[in-house]
């Protein structure tokens, strides 16, 4: 990626912006991504906000991100994480 991109994007009717596809691979964005907005003036700067493991989901698969190695403790704690999230939505679909 260039270290300074310019391109045209247009607002839509719900006030929604498509970051271009290049830019996104270029930034390893993803659906879901949550993004910081600050203003100043006329300026917005969209920043992207990393989680805090170097685990992230691509492609329905979890996937290291990072330039070392990943420790057991830190696989665990997400894997315990995406356990507890897909058990509290199961326990909600059965106790209609």
């Amino acid at each position: 990626m260039d270290p300074m991109q310019t391109t045209t994007v247009t607002l839509d009717k719900a006030g929604r912006v498509v970051i271009p596809k290049p830019l996104r691979d270029a930034l390893n964005l993803e659906p879901g991504d949550s993004m910081e907005l600050e203003s100043e003036g006329q300026s917005v700067t969209l920043r992207p906000i990393r989680s805090a493991s170097p685990l992230r989901k691509k492609s329905g698969v979890w996937v290291f991100h990072g330039s070392g190695k990943i420790g057991a403790v830190v696989t665990n704690r997400v894997l315990d994480d995406i356990r507890s999230q897909r058990d509290r939505g199961n326990r909600g679909r059965y106790n209609r």
